[in-house]
């Protein structure tokens, strides 16, 4: 007996019922950023390795998949090689391309690599999957889809109030409420400068970011590992602690950067987000939070964070502003900045709460039922009027019993099913059933037609 097959863990197979879903959030995801003059592009599954490393820290390094180069893999790798180099080094030898591991690097290699095409700001939407070498977990997988949107190419803050009033909209049309994180990298730099451990700005970000995951004590404990002293640790506690309104917080940390340049003008700019959001009808809270990091290295400004509040579930959208990121392909001084919805996490969080519309999983509306060659064939020119009229409906291939066909339309969800005989042909008419309620009613083609574009 041959060994049943499977899928590699962290993956998933969706059925009919899961992408009807899963297209629901892709299709209310894309409504708003188009609503937002957003446009949408879209890059290869794989790029050069060269593209990816580097660019997410060295824990997501080590999160890359790697495609082995075609042929023979091996050639030119010596046994001095595989013994003596480092496991980063001997995979560059032997991959070229690596799987992308978000949308946004990829992004910002397509700004360049077409800059003479693109009129500046640049207002890119992009729905595709993206691959990591993760443990898999709840909520966490190897193959999952971002929904990234970004503007590049200009410095105002405008662009981030407007990326927080999509995440606002999109997650009103769910109906899902959260909570908006918002923080600044600019912050945390100036945090680390008065701290005296400016050139561990990436190890505290990095251990900051995992405090709801692991816990104040082991924070410390990751802090005291990448050296930072007992002093410096001990200093950062009531800033990772800092508690009360956003305006109190922002205050109390005004005080606290006072001789931080650079601390000060991250305080300004989250101010300003704040401010200019609440001049808008925001449905969800946005919260000044310290302890936000977000541990890609390329954020430079104001990094945001949605927390789903009715779900024990991780981030369900994140982004932040990155300055430098097309620097490292030739094209210094170009502004970005982005949001991306885990669009995983936000199908799980509305498969529990089940807030999904009833609609969604309706594939076909209308089943006909098929007695027979000629039935069919008086059928046929009233299904190409419904669905010319958008009524979405199928005939039943085969002259099968009743009850078989009648099982196929429970088993779909079908709401309706037209019934032909010798009766309705000779009539000119259709018995239409609501397949709900059991109602039967002789209807013309016409009135089928109209009754169901109407409900």
């Amino acid at each position: 007996m041959s060994q049943k097959p499977s899928i590699p863990k962290g993956t998933r197979d969706f059925g009919p019922v899961e992408m009807a879903r899963r297209n629901y959030i892709f299709d209310t995801i894309r409504s708003v950023y188009a609503l937002y003059g957003f446009q949408q592009i879209e890059t290869p599954a794989m790029e050069n390795l060269s593209t990816l490393m580097g660019k997410y820290g060295e824990e997501g390094d080590k999160l890359l998949f790697k495609i082995l180069n075609s042929g023979d893999f091996m050639r030119g790798v010596t046994d001095e090689n595989i013994h003596q180099d480092s496991s980063n080094k001997l995979a560059t030898r032997l991959c070229e391309k690596g799987l992308r591991y978000d949308l946004t690097v990829p992004f910002a290699r397509y700004v360049v690599q077409h800059r003479e095409e693109l009129s500046l700001p640049f207002r890119r939407f992009q729905i595709q999957p993206v691959w990591r070498a993760d443990r898999p977990q709840k909520g966490r997988y190897r193959e999952f889809y971002q929904c990234d949107a970004d503007v590049v190419g200009s410095d105002s803050l405008l662009n981030e109030v407007e990326l927080m009033q999509i995440v606002d909209e999109v997650f009103r049309r769910f109906g899902i409420r959260v909570c908006i994180k918002i923080n600044n990298r600019k912050i945390l730099t100036g945090i680390a400068e008065i701290i005296g451990q400016a050139d561990k700005i990436v190890d505290i970000t990095v251990a900051i970011d995992k405090l709801d995951k692991i816990g104040l004590d082991n924070v410390n404990a990751e802090l005291r590992e990448a050296g930072l002293p007992d002093e410096a640790i001990e200093k950062l506690q009531p800033i990772i602690n800092l508690s009360g309104t956003n305006d109190e917080k922002l205050q109390t940390m005004r005080q606290v950067l006072k001789d931080s340049e650079i601390g000060l003008k991250g305080i300004d700019e989250v101010s300003f987000v704040l401010k200019n959001c609440q001049l808008s009808s925001f449905n969800c809270p946005l919260e000044f939070d310290l302890t936000l990091a977000r541990g890609l290295n390329y954020y430079t400004g104001c990094i945001f964070e949605v927390k789903a509040l009715d779900v024990e579930i991780g981030s369900i959208t994140g982004g932040g502003r990155y300055d430098n990121l097309t620097g490292i392909f030739g094209m210094p001084g170009l502004s970005g900045v982005g949001i991306s919805f885990g669009a995983d996490r936000i199908y799980d969080v509305l498969n529990q709460l089940e807030l999904y519309p009833e609609t969604v999983t309706t594939s076909t509306q209308l089943l006909f039922i098929n007695f027979g060659e000629a039935e069919a064939a008086y059928c046929l020119p009233i299904l190409a009027q419904a669905r010319a009229a958008g009524i979405r409906c199928e005939i039943y291939p085969d002259a099968a019993k009743m009850k078989k066909q009648m099982q196929y339309a429970n088993q779909k969800q079908v709401p309706f099913v037209a019934i032909v005989g010798e009766n309705e042909m000779s009539e000119g008419r259709v018995t239409l059933k609501d397949m709900e309620t059991g109602q039967q009613q002789l209807v013309t083609p016409a009135e089928l037609i109209e009754q169901l574009t109407q409900s």
